[in-house]
């Protein structure tokens, strides 16, 4: 049902002229509130317009990046009003505290790896705000995890065009436990 409502969505973006600026509020939208992957939409949009691919992967590049300083500002300026209820929305107290500890000891490789692995970044935004962590390794992070994230699905469009949504769904666990290793062995080399 979800998916259906999706696939109809995507096609009307497609077909409008305000396809860009929906694309970037769409993934403000992933980044911030809904923790529904941008990938059912994007890799479908990626493949109609493939004329546009890069725009489509900067654009939803722009549009996590906002979303994930917002969110980093809402753990930074209003954690201590809101911060229980924010918790509760996007997962619970024991996953935050985690999410926290790592803040404190991993930060820079913890957000990279976060933006990269298709899993709900809000907390790690939350937490880094939350936790004071310095904003301009925070968006560092961000911008190259996002930028790997998108700018890949576009290359893969472009490889193997039509095919993008099959390949996704046949490798995505593969791909996931790759990237995973990739970010883990940059991650303990580098520390």
């Amino acid at each position: 049902m979800v998916q259906d409502t999706l696939k109809r969505k995507t096609k009307a973006m497609i077909e409008s002229k305000h396809m860009l600026r929906a694309l970037t509020i769409a993934s403000f939208l992933e980044s911030t509130l809904v923790p529904i992957p941008l990938e059912a939409v994007l890799v479908p949009l990626m493949q109609a317009k493939r004329d546009k691919l890069w725009l489509l992967a900067l654009m939803a590049t722009v549009g996590c990046i906002i979303g994930a300083l917002c969110g980093y500002a809402v753990g930074y300026f209003l954690f201590d009003a809101i911060g229980q209820d924010l918790i509760q929305w996007f997962g619970s107290e024991k996953q935050f505290e985690t999410v926290q500890q790592k803040m404190d000891s991993q930060g820079f490789w913890f957000v990279l790896s976060l933006g990269i692995v298709p899993v709900p970044f809000q907390i790690a935004m939350l937490a880094a705000g939350a936790t004071k962590y310095s904003i301009w390794l925070f968006l560092l992070a961000t911008v190259i995890a996002r930028s790997l994230r998108y700018f890949g699905l576009a290359l893969l469009v472009k490889i193997v065009g039509n095919q993008a949504e099959h390949f996704i769904k046949k490798y995505k666990t593969k791909a996931i436990v790759g990237i995973t290793i990739v970010v883990a062995g940059l991650w303990w080399a580098l520390s």
